[in-house]
Order: C-alpha cells, then sequence, then structure tokens
C-alpha cells in the first residue's frame, strides 16, 4: 500500500485566496475562470475561511442574497478544520470524510500552504477509507 504525506499530493499549487472583504459575486467569477470550486478567504496572511459552490448555493442564492452586496465573511464557512503538510494524506482524507466536506487547507506555522480536494486522492486511498468505514459498521 502507498504511504503518500500531504505534500505528495499538494506541490506547485496556485491558490485562489481572496480577502474576507471580497463579494460573493468576485468569488464565483475567479471561481469560474480558474474552473475550481472553493476560495480559500484571508485576513492578510492568515486564513479565515473557505468559500464553496455549496455556500453560493445555499448561504446566497437559495436565501435570496446579492451576490454583489454579499462578502464572503457572511457567507463562507468560518475557522475551517486544517492540516499540516507533514500528515500523513490518508489522513486528510479520513478529516475530509469525518467532517462532510471536499477541502482541506493545509497550514503550516500559521501560514497558508495548499489546499487538498477529494478529487486530489488515489483510488487505492478511497477504498481504504471505505474499508475502514465498513469495520466500524461491523463493530
Amino acid at each position: 500500500m502507498i504511504r503518500r504525506v500531504v505534500p505528495d499530493v499538494v506541490s506547485n499549487q496556485n491558490l485562489l485566496t481572496l480577502p474576507k472583504t471580497a463579494t460573493v459575486e468576485q468569488a464565483a467569477v475567479c471561481m469560474a475562470e480558474r474552473h475550481v470550486r472553493s476560495v480559500l478567504v484571508v485576513d492578510e496572511d492568515r486564513l479565515v475561511g473557505v468559500f464553496t459552490g455549496t455556500d453560493l448555493i445555499e448561504r446566497v442564492i437559495a436565501v435570496g442574497k446579492g451576490p454583489q452586496a454579499t462578502v464572503l465573511s457572511d457567507v463562507m464557512s468560518a475557522s475551517p478544520e486544517t492540516i499540516a503538510p507533514d500528515r500523513p494524506a490518508i489522513e486528510a482524507l479520513r478529516i475530509m470524510q469525518a467532517g462532510g466536506f471536499r477541502h482541506l487547507p493545509v497550514v503550516h506555522k500559521n501560514k497558508l500552504v495548499g489546499v487538498l480536494s477529494r478529487r486530489d486522492f488515489i483510488r487505492e486511498e478511497e477504498d481504504e477509507i471505505d474499508l475502514e468505514e465498513k469495520l466500524w459498521e461491523e463493530m
């Protein structure tokens, strides 16, 4: 079994970050241009939240907020769970699975260094998580 660490999964990323004062419209445009489904929201250099396509649907459009007037700090997932770069990749996948989210920021010494997506994982890691869940269900 391959045992990758987080840097094996995230390397040479061009992260999409926006300030917490950016509008949802600005975030949506950037996400579309970059073909990504999340924005890392920062206050200066510190990660303060994550804004995703799901947030856009559920916290903006579905409740009738205007994307031009709504700022990210009002609709982001604040204080997101993170992982350090020295952790095993499978641990990141476990965190995402347990939390029910698809993106996990990678932070080292309070500095944002990357973001993991469920799509970054290989089938072998996904199979290991499925097996773990099955074993827990049987206990």
